[in-house]
């Protein structure tokens, strides 16, 4: 390559020369909705990755329930610690596979732009309340496409919006850099739940049964190298897979987990709670479609009440939530001269 070869051009070279046969190269990538002239030093790929991070949706994580609703202590997972989690698990498992790392990475801090205020269960909750539906997935994709940046949407590549759409459940990815996220988030999820489950006093290591410390080890850190060796270890021929006994053990664990922490009382005590909060905003908001912010007016001509009334909430922070719910619902205490 010549002199005159840009950076992008160089890191596309390198790909080519150094990634498997199986990877997604940024060079042939299928391209995004609205064309744009290439940047000089990032890849395509880079450049989602780029456009994710400086979003407004991303810094919204910071305040999005993973597990325990408004809980008391520093420590305890939120959503976009989840998500850098994921994006840290699937970047070992692509590096180790020569797959496409910036890929992997743009996908995995994507995957959740769409979530809830209070976790699942605002997710629950909208998808019962709203005759369109909702899922977190579909969302993720709707906040990259359509809401973000005034409207306009981040324009990311076609491959990215997969892997960001898939990375839950229903079809697979169409790359295994999707499919390796989608693994990937289920890995980061188990564990930090369980970690947050014994801080919260609600599980205790010994409480896992026997024979899943066994196989996956005991502690967060070597079930979590034990899950992604396996990975590494079974995915070479183009498959991104657990040895059969470790996923497994990993399916009994995700079960115990329902079982124990995702509907124990005490973990999920709160849930009705943010559920009606949720739902009686949903129901103000469509009625009274009016008094949604400006930037959800547009949605609410071109698509109706609830779409728009779902777009707003869906993209609220937790205490964002309450404080509009505050507003709205609780009266004010009487001044007194």
């Amino acid at each position: 390559m010549g002199e005159s070869a840009s950076i992008r051009e160089r890191i596309e070279q390198i790909e080519k020369g150094t990634l498997s046969p199986f990877a997604a190269l940024a060079a042939n990538s299928k391209g995004r909705e609205m064309e744009i002239p290439p940047c000089s030093i990032r890849t395509c790929f880079q450049r989602d990755r780029d456009r994710v991070i400086h979003s407004k949706a991303f810094r919204r994580l910071k305040h999005k329930t993973q597990v325990y609703l408004a809980p008391e202590g520093d420590h305890y997972r939120t959503r976009l610690t989840h998500t850098l989690e994921v994006s840290q698990i699937a970047r070992t498992i692509a590096r180790a596979l020569a797959l496409n790392e910036d890929f992997t990475e743009a996908i995995a801090l994507g995957h959740d732009l769409g979530h809830t205020p209070f976790g699942h269960a605002g997710e629950r909750a909208l998808d019962e309340i709203s005759t369109l539906g909702f899922t977190h997935f579909e969302q993720s994709v709707r906040v990259v496409e359509v809401l973000e940046n005034e409207g306009r949407g981040l324009n990311l590549t076609l491959e990215v919006r997969d892997g960001i759409r898939c990375h839950t459940r229903g079809e697979e990815a169409q790359t295994l850099e999707g499919r390796i996220v989608r693994l990937a988030d289920k890995i980061a999820y188990i564990n930090h739940d369980i970690d947050d489950s014994i801080r919260a006093g609600i599980l205790r290591e010994e409480d896992i049964p026997a024979d899943i410390r066994q196989v996956l080890g005991k502690g967060k850190s070597a079930r979590i190298d034990r899950l992604v060796r396996s990975v590494i270890d079974c995915s070479q021929s183009g498959e991104i897979r657990m040895a059969d006994d470790i996923y497994a053990c990993f399916k009994t664990l995700h079960r115990f987990m329902f079982e124990r922490v995702y509907r124990n009382p005490i973990a999920k005590g709160e849930e009705g709670k943010a559920q009606e909060l949720i739902i009686r905003l949903f129901r103000y908001f469509t009625e009274n479609s009016k008094k949604l912010p400006q930037e959800y007016h547009n949605v609410l001509e071109s698509e109706g009440a609830e779409r728009a009334a779902l777009d707003y909430i869906a993209g609220m922070s937790d205490r964002y939530a309450v404080n509009v719910y505050n507003d709205l619902f609780i009266p004010k205490g009487w001044g007194v001269s």
